[in-house]
């Protein structure tokens, strides 16, 4: 079996060669620190954060792109894969261990990528390789990357965002930052508790950013309930916030991954940079989905930008198309 895996900060995907995408599930273990016990992994485990007793821990494995807790990200790994190759026959057993393509950032460190190899092993895959999350996404959202002209790329995740210019099937410029997704809750929930005295988990600052944020000025501005703690009595509190205020949130992460796209176009030679004005830069990854960004990154770059059909799923369809066992 060969399958592809979007090891994500925020979200794993499992592509199946001849059956498509088969899996999709947070990246969140839930652990007993008593006795060292997966309790849960994916889904279930995200409706645990922020809710669990002492002697549960409801992580995420992975931070900025990369393996932040190696065992944890292989027990996450080993339950993942035996889900999408479970044979409930007599002789499950016998299956073949799968053969496995994981994406990565652009710019991961040599421990960094040897860590992934290592956990996917030890997880059950037979033989591991690896792809840049970029070149994932291009080939997912169906760019021609083998033809002489210049596509660009840009990603943004959970942990990561990243940019990159391909041509000829390689990726002739690229930048890997770690602002992306997360780091748009971060600061959501700052301004939260800067301004309202008012404590919120990480739910529920992805929950503002989704229902209600945007990344340029909208037509018709948005408002939302939100709950939480308010710092000042301890008690339960409720304050009603604004996409404009949401939008001045995350101005700071939005303005790093706008610097990133305008350092690799600065880089970029100038004929590829003639083929990019022509066919515009693709958006992919779960923040394409934030409203109005593609507006915003037009607006400051002077090239068309098109949000890809399916961002959230451009990696793992790139990443298992690219299985080359």
């Amino acid at each position: 079996m060969q399958i592809g895996i979007d090891l994500g900060t925020a979200n794993v995907l499992v592509y199946v060669r001849g059956k498509g995408i088969v899996l999709r599930e947070p990246s969140v273990v839930a652990r007993d620190t008593r006795t060292n016990k997966t309790l849960a992994v994916g889904e279930e485990a995200r409706r645990m954060l922020g809710k669990t007793p002492s002697n549960i821990q409801a992580i995420r494995p992975l931070r900025d792109g990369v393996i932040a807790d190696f065992e944890v990200t292989e027990a996450m790994l080993n339950y993942f894969i035996k889900k999408v190759t479970r044979n409930n026959g007599w002789f499950s057993w016998l299956r073949p261990k799968p053969d496995v393509t994981i994406c990565v950032p652009a710019e991961i460190t040599s421990v960094e990528e040897r860590a992934v190899r290592d956990a996917a092993r030890l997880a059950g895959a037979k033989s591991v390789d690896i792809v840049e999350e970029p070149m994932a996404a291009a080939i997912g959202a169906g760019l021609p990357i083998d033809g002489p002209s210049g596509n660009m790329v840009v990603d943004i995740g959970g942990g990561t965002t990243d940019v990159a210019v391909i041509s000829l099937g390689g990726i002739v410029v690229s930048q890997s930052i770690r602002v992306a997704g997360n780091k748009l809750d971060e600061a959501i929930a700052r301004h939260i508790r800067r301004v309202y005295n008012l404590m919120i988990g990480e739910r529920t600052a992805e929950d503002i950013k989704i229902t209600i944020g945007s990344a340029y000025k909208l037509d018709q501005e948005l408002t939302m309930d939100v709950r939480g703690r308010d710092l000042i009595n301890g008690l339960p509190k409720t304050v009603n916030i604004t996409s404009d205020e949401v939008r001045e949130a995350m101005a700071e992460p939005i303005g790093a991954i706008i610097d990133a796209v305008k350092s690799v176009l600065e880089k970029t030679p100038p004929e590829l940079a003639a083929d990019i004005i022509d066919r515009g830069l693709v958006l992919t990854g779960g923040g394409a989905l934030l409203r109005r960004l593609d507006t915003l990154l037009s607006e400051v770059t002077g090239i068309p930008v098109i949000v890809a059909d399916d961002p959230m799923s451009c990696v793992v369809i790139g990443t298992g198309q690219r299985v080359r066992f």
